[in-house]
């Protein structure tokens, strides 16, 4: 009875928010932890097939980096990172591809599953993501900053949305793998909260959610920060408050603000249901980075 209870009362603070966001457009970007567990996946793909349900329009990007690290290492490639990115020749790009297209097929199949209605593409699809190659600007030894090589990794230059939207159209949940091509064909790497951010943008979402294996956004003292405005933000980057691993994912909600995203959030996928707790609860459970300054 109690249980009964609880989820009662969760429905209950839910139907405002249910109410609020129907016919409204969510790009949730799916990756880290969240993909490792079969319990995970699962919590996961009933999350979308409920926002799905209730009229939300919901587009999963994917990442799959741990994936692509093992079966590299498997290859006996070498994998190498530059400020977040992984350097991606030939045949790790090749590597990296096949694993992004498995793992496209079975979310998509699992939240087909669940009772939604889900289509597996990728970046190279319809020119969904055109792209070209990133440059890069790193430190050398002597602390001067220089151009690095990293190979195949893709910087997003156009987001050609028609297909997503023909998709959603047709009731269809799209389900994105971070492949982009290039103008003459190429294949490239993209990073799957970049890809997210992008999308969003150009679908001008209500909602960018990027699911990471952190609480969210932390303060000097180690707290969660529950609400963060972008201009305070981009202070904290600066001071080196928002650490370097946390520094690609925010600068992504910025961007996605500024290209007229509504809202974007940083939540921790290791936590069941977690898209539904951030979203369907006056709180939520990680960082909501907003364009403004809003008194709670």
């Amino acid at each position: 009875m109690d249980d009964l209870i609880a989820r009662t009362l969760v429905l209950v603070e839910a139907l405002p928010y249910i109410k609020r966001f129907r016919g409204k457009t969510f790009v949730v970007k799916y990756g880290g932890h969240a993909m490792l567990t079969p319990e995970l996946r699962s919590a996961f793909c009933q999350d979308i097939v409920l926002l799905d349900s209730v009229g939300i329009n919901p587009v999963v990007v994917h990442g799959g980096g741990p994936q692509i690290t093992e079966l590299i290492t498997k290859l006996g490639l070498k994998s190498s990172f530059v400020r977040g990115m992984r350097v991606t020749d030939e045949a790790t790009m090749e590597a990296a591809e096949m694993v992004l297209q498995r793992l496209n097929k079975e979310i998509a199949a699992l939240i087909s599953h669940h009772g939604g209605r889900a289509v597996g593409l990728s970046g190279k699809d319809s020119e969904l993501m055109i792209a070209r190659q990133m440059r890069m600007a790193a430190k050398g030894e002597d602390g001067k900053l220089e151009q690095v090589d990293i190979g195949l990794v893709g910087e997003i230059e156009t987001v050609n949305p028609g297909v997503l939207t023909t998709l959603r159209d047709a009731g269809f949940i799209p389900v994105i793998a971070p492949i982009g091509i290039g103008r003459e064909g190429q294949t490239f790497n993209i990073n799957a909260d970049i890809a997210a951010g992008k999308i969003a943008g150009a679908l001008r979402a209500e909602k960018l959610i990027l699911l990471t294996d952190v609480d969210g956004v932390q303060g000097e003292n180690a707290e969660l920060i529950s609400v963060l405005d972008a201009e305070r933000a981009r202070e904290m980057i600066a001071s080196g408050a928002i650490g370097e691993g946390m520094i690609p994912k925010v600068e992504c909600c910025i961007d996605a603000l500024s290209a007229g995203v509504q809202s974007t959030h940083i939540i921790d996928g290791r936590l069941s249901h977690s898209v539904l707790l951030e979203i369907f609860t006056h709180r939520g459970i990680g960082t909501e980075v907003r364009r403004e300054s809003t008194a709670e």
